[in-house]
């Protein structure tokens, strides 16, 4: 890069251009006065909390499957690298499957139609950042801002156990710098399918009180499933929240962030990213991974915090492949990004909830969604408690 300076008559070379808008301003200082990273934050709790309802049940209402543990969250325990699939995909759409499918199988990842990649998430791994900020965001343009909010920074935007109870508790943690907010996405199954609209309404307006309210951080959170209480998916309770707080301009003064069950592998991860999530805690594969490790629901041995420390790196990568065929290089712009195509899905269900989604087939509506998740639900769990 090279300035013609016509005023001046002369050429400024690239190092002094560079150099020259760096030192315009303290820019370090204004950043380290703002930010606040989640890793100083200390921490008083010792193990992860246990639910009351079994592992399984919990798998199996949110649609684990056997080739889920064995295929694709071991191996990433293992090895720290995301499980080697196949090119194609023989499966038949969700919408035409005779199986129980999750909201994520209704949508599939757009990428930049070129011949080669935009960018290489390997060799160019220096310009990508899985860095993630949560709370309140500055104006963009506003250099002359005194009192800009405080941001909490991750280095990486999957959260273990630990920092995800910072995160619950950051009002304590922080002497009120964020104060955090928890939506409950679970709702009486007693109430049908035909509860889930007025749930999520009921959700959005709450999201848009608390935020009025002074709280920096959301928490959209099913940890409270059990045996009367199904959970609303995770993918659609955020963009509800998401969108909602957008169309009243309020998406900007919090941070989003999804304690979910339901994500398991790297799609799954990079579809609550796309519509909105800062940061993800997925409990229930963390949990798989405890016990795979026979730690008995604890993190003390050395196996299991390995097995989470690969399984967020493997996490980590994924991402940042998946980034890279869209030519996205940060973790922050793909942030409600919502570059995915809908499939199977109404175009009801997705102008309400989903609004600014491709989607060229069409197929079940809110409520459809909802059939499905009751019937994974009292298929497992209520069943086991009857």
């Amino acid at each position: 890069m090279f300035l013609v300076d016509l005023e001046k008559g002369r050429i400024v070379d690239d190092k002094e251009l560079k150099e020259t808008l760096a030192h315009a301003r303290p820019y370090t200082e204004w950043m380290d006065r703002i930010r606040v990273r989640l890793d100083n934050v200390e921490s008083d709790k010792q193990q992860p909390e246990r639910s009351s309802v079994s592992l399984l049940d919990r798998q199996q209402a949110f649609g684990y499957t056997q080739e889920d543990i064995k295929f694709i969250i071991s191996p990433m325990a293992e090895s720290g690298e995301e499980p080697t699939g196949s090119m194609g995909n023989d499966s038949p759409l969700a919408v035409l499957s005779t199986k129980n499918k999750t909201i994520y199988h209704y949508f599939k990842q757009l990428f930049a139609q070129v011949t080669n990649p935009p960018i290489d998430p390997t060799r160019e791994e220096l310009v990508t950042s899985l860095v993630s900020f949560i709370g309140p965001k500055p104006n963009l343009l506003g250099i002359e801002e005194r009192n800009p909010p405080l941001r909490l920074e991750v280095h990486q935007p999957i959260l273990d156990f630990f920092e995800m109870e910072k995160i619950r508790n950051i009002d304590r943690y922080t002497d009120g710098k964020f104060k955090s907010f928890e939506l409950d996405i679970c709702y009486p199954v007693a109430w049908g399918k035909q509860a889930i609209e007025a749930r999520l309404a009921s959700l959005a307006a709450q999201a848009e009180d608390a935020v009025r309210a002074g709280y920096s951080i959301l928490i959209i959170s099913d940890r409270k499933i059990d045996s009367k209480n199904v959970a609303i998916p995770a993918l659609l309770a955020l963009s509800t929240i998401h969108q909602h707080l957008t169309n009243k301009g309020l998406r900007t003064s919090t941070g989003l962030v999804v304690e979910t069950g339901s994500a398991r592998e790297v799609h799954h991860f990079c579809l609550l990213g796309g519509y909105g999530a800062e940061a993800v805690h997925p409990y229930l594969a963390l949990e798989v991974l405890l016990e795979i490790a026979g730690s008995n629901g604890g993190i003390g041995n050395g196996e299991a915090k390995k097995a989470i420390k690969n399984y967020v790196k493997a996490i980590g990568k994924g991402l940042r492949k998946v980034m890279s065929k869209m030519g996205i290089s940060t973790y922050m712009s793909y942030t409600g990004a919502q570059i995915f195509e809908a499939v199977g899905l109404s175009k009801s269900l997705v102008d309400k909830y989903f609004a600014g989604t491709t989607s060229s087939v069409g197929g079940i509506d809110i409520f459809g969604i909802a059939e499905e998740t009751i019937r994974n639900h009292e298929s497992e769990i209520g069943r086991a408690h009857v």
